[in-house]
């Protein structure tokens, strides 16, 4: 059983950062969504954090943010694969254009790489955008570096830096 959650920003008033705020959902059971994940632990990793956010005892609404459970099961997924792309959908169904065209330049390459689909939690979501310091999607992580968004990866795909880095990634 999974529950919905009803989201809206508004701005911390001291720094003006926006801060995701989401309606109370009770305890659910963690469903089988992780299977899109890679490794069976990291999948197992990022479903526990997925269930779990800051709570902020002021408010009945749950502040979603990025735990330490889910930045060591983001650290361990991004460095047990090469190449990881968090975007919106996955790249057999790219939802957003730029999502399509970083899949586009991926799929160029015909090397594996691992995609992660935000859309199915808002927990992933969210605290990609503090991990990564990287407001937009997709996301790109070669090597376990973070790369850069779409614009970058047009930008290096152009220019040839892509085909280097991610041959040097694959070579190791």
């Amino acid at each position: 059983m999974t529950s919905s959650i009803s989201l809206r920003k508004i701005r911390e008033p001291a720094s003006g950062k926006p801060v995701v705020f989401a309606k109370p959902v009770p305890t659910v059971a963690l469903s089988a969504r992780a299977a899109s994940f890679g490794s069976t632990s990291s999948r197992v990793a990022l479903t526990r954090c997925r269930a779990q956010r800051s709570v902020d005892n002021r408010s009945p609404l749950q502040v979603l943010a990025l735990t330490d459970d889910l930045r060591a099961a983001l650290d361990k997924y991004v460095s047990e694969n090469k190449i990881v792309v968090f975007m919106k959908g996955t790249k057999q169904f790219p939802q957003c254009g730029f999502s399509n065209t970083t899949v586009q330049i991926m799929n160029t390459f015909q090397v594996p790489y691992e995609t992660v689909n935000i859309l199915e939690d808002d927990a992933i979501r969210s605290g990609m955008k503090e991990y990564s310091s990287w407001p937009t999607f997709p996301q790109v992580y070669i090597d376990g570096e973070f790369y850069g968004g779409c614009d970058i990866m047009i930008e290096s795909y152009q220019n040839g830096e892509l085909q280097e880095e991610i041959e040097k990634c694959m070579s190791q």
